[in-house]
C-alpha cells in the first residue's frame, strides 16, 4: 500500500509534459500575469493604494502558479516518440566526414 502512495506521489510531481505543453505554459502565465498586473495598476492607480495593487498582483502570480505548475493532461498531447536503445555501444553506421567510426 505504502509503495502504491509513493508511486502515485511521484506521478503527481514529477510532471512530465511535453514541448507544445511547455510552449502553452509559457503563453497561459504571460497572459495571466500581464493581464493581472494591468489590471492591479490600473486599480491600484485609481483608488491610490499601492496595498491593492500588491494584493491583485500577489492573486494574479498565485492564479497563474495554479494553472501552470500542476501537470495537467492538457500539457502532454504531444508526447515525444524516442528512439529504441541499441543493444551495444559500437559506433556503426555513423559517418563523420565520409568515414566510418567504429
Amino acid at each position: 500500500m505504502a509503495d502504491q502512495l509513493l508511486q502515485q506521489a511521484q506521478d503527481l510531481f514529477e510532471g512530465q509534459i511535453d514541448f507544445e505543453g511547455q510552449k502553452l505554459t509559457e503563453l497561459f502565465s504571460t497572459i495571466i500575469l500581464a493581464i493581472t498586473g494591468c489590471l492591479a495598476f490600473g486599480l491600484g492607480f485609481a483608488q491610490g493604494s499601492i496595498w491593492v495593487t500588491l494584493w491583485i498582483g500577489l492573486g494574479g502570480t498565485a492564479l497563474a502558479f495554479l494553472v501552470v505548475v500542476p501537470p495537467y493532461p492538457i500539457y502532454n498531447e504531444n508526447p515525444e516518440k524516442w528512439l529504441r536503445a541499441n543493444s551495444g555501444i559500437s559506433g556503426s553506421g555513423i559517418e563523420v566526414d565520409g568515414k566510418k567510426i567504429n
